[in-house]
């Protein structure tokens, strides 16, 4: 203590005269002044009463902040208020000066709310749109954290700690949540500088009334091993000293952490969280990590509204629901391609030109190493080594706010494999991000993969779609061998539309024996269609015999597509008897186009009440808009009169 008695008594005599004088400028009452500082009424009354107790700092610093005192005032009351306690000399605690800045001086980045978008859609922004963040939808944990947010500003300190998932909303609901403290002159401090273990310790015992404490990731705070615990204990001192409230502390928490602080440790085992534990009891909520259907549609209507940034993540998450995650994952997901390593580079582009030609979800790593080549430069192909290449994978596979870009894909022993795979790629296969498969979309759709790609896909890759879809895509870059080549893989890995795709072009070059033979490997292996066009194929050749066994075998085999081709070329023999005949097996068996042929019989038959209800009923089985072409074809009006040309 310092300071004799007199002195003491002086200077609180001096603090109160001060507190009086600024509350008869403001006109308030001590009733109206306690409401507004947040303090009890009779601690106010302390505070002015002769012979009371001396305030404490954190009440005199409430008590000239709610009265508007300048900045000078407030020290020289708090230098009063050490005098009448007799507290030696030393820096004054003027906390609300000291910690912290007002709410809305916040920019939300800067308390480690994700960025929000893909580059593209933030581009298509504008410079300060990127720095907007994409509508906010209210979840049920967000109800809670009001609660919280509502005590705190009726003078109740409070703590809530929001645990789940990374990029779940944590950070960004706790800056939702603070809003409305905004406008009742509430100051956030995130305690960061030097360090999140060095900020908060020393300066806790500063914080002023109607402070946020910021403690985003909060087990940069909680979970250290020299200081968690005292930063736990000086938290929970604050908390409950109702002299130095109300204050706010809000933070963040991956379940992991969480999980780790809560469990109770062995009879015999130390506590190394027991202070973190104490803490967090209570005072913990879950975030869940997708959407429900009442969040979806608050964010479909966000979409409809014109909100890009929430429209373009439900593109890929409608899906899984993990609306959040995409939305805060896609600018890391392709900075991480921007600025990457070359081979990491290489790697993501294969895995971009894959999915965007049509290659399926698991790319195998063999492929992706393969593949890679032509995408390097010559100076960065020759640096490669098995070294660079596991650094890449591991890169690639490394979480981001959540996710994995691209992610190994792996199923339990014994699953079976996809359907589409007869043959499961060897050794690990990759899973490339949404995100960056529409960036790759949107920014490579003009770039034509080299030959590398071509002759990795041709070498690794399995499944037969995967395969004809890669070769449309060397079809239409005018790739033509590598074209001809992935056909032929396909078909030998099981795909019969790859056999019919090369009959056809042996067709189109006159190769009408090889157009055959594949034709009929086709057939032998159950496609209809192929039947069909070897019906025509022996029609034209004059084997009639062949033609129609071919086209009954169609038949037996479900499909009518044959027996009505094989009619038409009837028909255009001149053989109107059987063309008529393999038209109403057709027609029977529920094909309308059968029907529109055998009018057609009819008409040049003479027959013209036949052909016209024949006509008319076709277009009332299915297909309606091309069945009223036919009835036109046949001259009938619109509105059902008939007009037939041949009349």
């Amino acid at each position: 203590m310092s300071g004799n008695a007199e002195e003491r008594e002086a200077a609180l005599t001096e603090l109160r005269k001060r507190l009086e004088d600024a509350l008869a400028h403001t006109g308030l009452t001590k009733a109206q002044l306690a409401a507004r500082a947040h303090r009890s009424r009779t601690t106010v009354h302390e505070a002015f009463k002769d012979g009371g107790r001396v305030p404490s700092g954190a009440t005199v610093a409430a008590l000239a902040g709610t009265l508007g005192l300048s900045a000078e005032q407030k020290r020289e009351l708090l230098q009063l208020r050490r005098a009448a306690a007799g507290e030696r000399a030393g820096p004054v605690r003027v906390w609300d000066e000291e910690l912290g800045k007002p709410i809305a001086q916040w920019d939300p980045h800067d308390l480690e709310v994700h960025p929000a978008g893909t580059p593209t859609i933030a581009a298509s922004l504008g410079a300060l749109a990127q720095r907007a963040l994409p509508g906010y939808v209210h979840r049920a944990h967000d109800r809670v954290l009001a609660d919280a947010v509502r005590e705190a500003a009726g003078g109740r300190s409070r703590m809530l700690v929001l645990v789940g998932s990374s990029s779940t909303g944590k950070t960004r609901a706790c800056w939702e949540a603070v809003q409305p403290l905004a406008a009742y002159g509430w100051r956030l401090w995130h305690p960061y500088d030097p360090t999140s273990v060095e900020a908060p310790l020393p300066d806790l015992h500063r914080v002023a009334p109607r402070t946020v404490i910021w403690l985003n990731e909060a087990q940069h705070y909680l979970g250290h091993s020299r200081v968690g615990e005292r930063i736990a204990a000086a938290l929970h001192t604050l908390l409950t000293d109702a002299d130095r409230g109300p204050v706010l502390v809000l933070g963040t928490l991956w379940l992991e952490y969480a999980n780790s602080y809560m469990a109770l440790p062995g009879p015999e085992a130390p506590d190394p969280h027991r202070r973190v534990r104490k803490l967090l009891t209570g005072r913990t909520l879950t975030v869940p990590d997708a959407f429900d259907e009442e969040a979806l549609e608050a964010a479909s209507v966000l979409a409809q509204g014109g909100d890009r940034f929430m429209a373009d993540a439900l593109t890929r998450a409608h899906t899984h629901r993990r609306v959040t995650q995409d939305l805060a994952g896609a600018p890391e997901l392709v900075r991480r391609y921007d600025h990457g390593i070359p081979p990491v580079k290489a790697l993501l582009e294969v895995a971009m030109d894959a999915r965007r030609l049509g290659v399926g979800l698991h790319l195998p790593q063999a492929f992706l190493i393969d593949a890679a080549t032509d995408y390097l430069t010559d100076d960065d192909y020759d640096e490669l080594t098995e070294d660079r290449l596991k650094a890449a994978f591991a890169a690639l596979a490394h979480p981001v706010h959540g996710k994995q870009a691209p992610r190994p894909m792996r199923r339990p022993p014994g699953s079976p494999a996809p359907t589409r795979t007869p043959t499961p790629a060897a050794g690990p296969v990759f899973r490339l991000a949404d995100y960056l498969k529409q960036h790759g979309r949107m920014t490579r759709q003009r770039f034509c993969p080299p030959a590398s790609f071509w002759h990795a896909a041709h070498t690794h890759l399995t499944d037969p779609e995967n395969l004809r879809n890669l070769a449309k895509a060397a079809e239409n870059r005018y790739r033509l061998q590598w074209a001809h080549h992935l056909r032929w893989q396909a078909a030998d890995t099981g795909s019969i539309e790859a056999l019919c795709e090369l009959a056809h072009l042996r067709e189109r070059a006159g190769d009408q024996e090889g157009a055959e033979t594949l034709y009929r490997q086709a057939a032998d292996a159950g496609d209809t269609h192929a039947l069909a066009h070897l019906v025509q194929q022996r029609q034209a050749a004059g084997d009639s015999e062949g033609a129609d066994a071919l086209a009954r075998q169609a038949a037996d085999a479900g499909t009518t597509y044959a027996l009505r081709k094989l009619a038409q070329l009837r028909e255009a023999a001149g053989d109107r008897r059987s063309a008529d005949a393999l038209a109403r097996r057709a027609a029977d068996a529920g094909d309308a186009y059968a029907l529109v042929i055998l009018a057609q019989l009819r008409k040049e038959a003479g027959d013209l009440e036949s052909a016209e209800a024949l006509a008319r009923h076709a277009a009332d089985t299915g297909g309606a808009t091309q069945h009223l072409g036919n009835w036109w074809r046949y001259g009938l009006d619109p509105d059902g009169s008939p007009t037939p040309p041949w009349s």
